[in-house]
């Protein structure tokens, strides 16, 4: 029987026009499928600019979880909204033929405030806002965020508004664009507007095979060209970036514009260069360098420098300096190991034999065992983790694993509850967690622990200034507690993590994935309030 598409989309009804465009076109081609709309972030928080919430794709975060989740196959979205980096498993499947890509001035009344020094736009992108300013730089622009029939409404609401900036392809999509609305030519728009992207699972040929069919070459070609520039110049919603490229038929060059701003638009860099339609590979680059040699990573900086911290946050394990990055400008962070690890040599006759069912807690509990065995020595049949990185690691390095779970809890309740299992080897460290162990034997099952390495505390003692600590284990947060108080809000990676916050902390957050990302994330979200 065919696999019937599962399509994500945000729930809004230009993100529902896009999906349903999608399904047409799968059906077409033979495809079955079935749409399934699911809130964002970015629908959710309306009540600020999007650079203000400090995260990039907030409106993708809840379909990329979705998806890996398993509950659908695909994913639709305004390729604008895409962060340049996909999340791990998850790949750009096609692009379609892309809609008008210019920005719009829907007016509230007449265009006479052109003339006048007081003129009020209003606008949620940062990229319209500051190119704005530069044109009219006595004018002022306040926020606007919704869906496209949400901020219409406002707009003929509002009693200070002359007009509003807007997509011309979301409006024409929805049949909504105004006669009397002025395209505005010489704005560059956003990388990627007006093309749909279908994100899918890296792993699903079946629907790689069905997306490719969509895609649209030449749109794939400049939206490429776009997004990189962006990524070259580090720029999500936080930066005001505007890219266009498009092919030019007659002469086959591929004509690329951008434009770098400070965020009031008192300053911008701009270029423009072509190069031949195949041989575009480096375009994007030339562009980019052309705009830092002319001072741009300065000029992101004035706007980082001038940006007053909201917070101070303190992470109790290191993060890379990309991951650093991640967090809004407005978010001071410093971080330090609160754990260390030291790897136990387990004996070689824990191999000799066999073990049937196995459970590994953490990526520090495959290491260890890889510390002690190569993976020929390695005798395990049926393998159980937590957490997808763990399972990545174990996979790419030890074997197949039989089921992984979000938390120790939840799988201790499917090892007891969906299989016959009578006893596992549990490769575990000196300190951990009563709750696996404790679960399985209440169920009549027998846990042999290993203990495969050792945890030990490093704690630091932190500034007064800072809000909110990272956790990343329950051990964290003992080591934390020596030397420090508890009026910090907790942002915790994990369900268990948070179960042992909750007893000494007031304010205590849990990211939607157990990963380091997703807790940074959720410290952008939580300051953005």
């Amino acid at each position: 029987m065919q696999k019937i598409i599962r399509i994500g989309t945000r729930d809004s009804q230009l993100a529902l026009w896009q999906a349903n465009k999608v399904s047409k076109e799968l059906a077409e081609l033979g495809y079955e499928s079935v749409i399934i709309p699911i809130k964002s972030l970015g629908d959710i928080v309306l009540d600020k600019p999007l650079y203000e919430l400090g995260v990039t794709g907030v409106f993708t975060k809840n379909l990329d979880l979705a998806m890996l989740n398993g509950d659908i196959d695909i994913a639709v979205h305004s390729m604008k909204d895409v962060p340049t980096a996909l999340p791990e498993g998850i790949v750009q499947a096609a692009v379609l033929k892309r809609a008008d890509y210019i920005d719009l001035l829907v007016l509230k009344d007449t265009e006479e405030f052109f003339g006048q020094p007081n003129g009020i736009i209003a606008t949620g992108s940062l990229r319209r806002k500051a190119q704005w300013l530069n044109r009219y730089p006595t004018h002022k622009v306040e926020g606007l965020r919704g869906n496209v029939i949400t901020r219409l409404e406002k707009l003929d609401n509002s009693e200070t508004w002359n007009g509003a900036l807007f997509a011309a392809a979301g409006l024409e999509r929805l049949e909504l664009r105004d006669a009397e609305a002025i395209p505005l030519t010489w704005m560059i728009p956003a990388p990627a507007q007006g093309a749909i992207m279908v994100a899918a699972l890296e792993k699903d040929d079946y629907v790689l095979d069905a997306c490719e069919q969509l895609n649209h070459h030449e749109t794939k070609v400049c939206v490429g060209v776009e997004r990189e520039f962006l990524r070259l110049l580090e720029g999500g919603c936080t930066a005001p970036i505007g890219a266009l490229a498009y092919v030019d038929a007659r002469t086959e060059e591929v004509n690329f514009k951008g434009v770098l701003l400070k965020k009031d638009g008192s300053k911008k860099i701009t270029v423009e260069k072509t190069a031949k339609l195949g041989s575009h590979k480096f375009l994007a680059k030339d562009c980019a360098d052309y705009v830092i040699n002319r001072g741009g990573k300065e000029l992101m900086q004035e706007d980082e420098e001038s940006e007053a911290k909201i917070a101070s946050v303190y992470s109790t394990k290191k993060l890379s300096e990309l991951q650093k990055e991640t967090l809004s400008s407005a978010i001071g962070i410093k971080d330090s190991d609160f754990i260390k690890m030291r790897f136990n040599r387990i004996p070689a006759k824990v191999m000799k034999s066999q073990h049937e069912n196995v459970v590994i807690t953490s990526q520090n509990g495959v290491e260890a065992i890889l510390n002690s065995f190569t993976k020929d020595e390695i005798n395990f049949k049926n393998i159980f983790c937590v957490g997808r990185r763990t399972k990545k690691l174990i996979e790419n390095r030890i074997g197949k694993v039989t089921h992984v779970a979000k938390n120790a809890l939840k799988l201790a309740e499917y090892i007891s509850k969906e299989t016959e299992i009578k006893e596992v080897s549990y490769f575990c460290s000196d300190v951990r967690l009563d709750v696996f162990p404790t679960y399985l034997q209440a169920h009549e099952i027998v846990v042999n622990e290993i203990e495969a390495y050792k945890t030990m505390l490093n704690p630091v003692k932190i500034d007064a200034e800072v809000t909110g600590v990272l956790f990343y284990s329950p051990s964290g947060i003992e080591s934390y507690l020596e030397e420090n108080t508890k009026d910090k809000v907790a942002f915790c990676i994990g369900e268990t993590t948070a179960v042992e916050a909750r007893k000494h902390f007031d304010k205590v957050e849990v990211a939607n994935i157990p990963d380091v990302e997703s807790v940074l994330e959720l410290v952008n979200t939580y300051y953005s309030k």
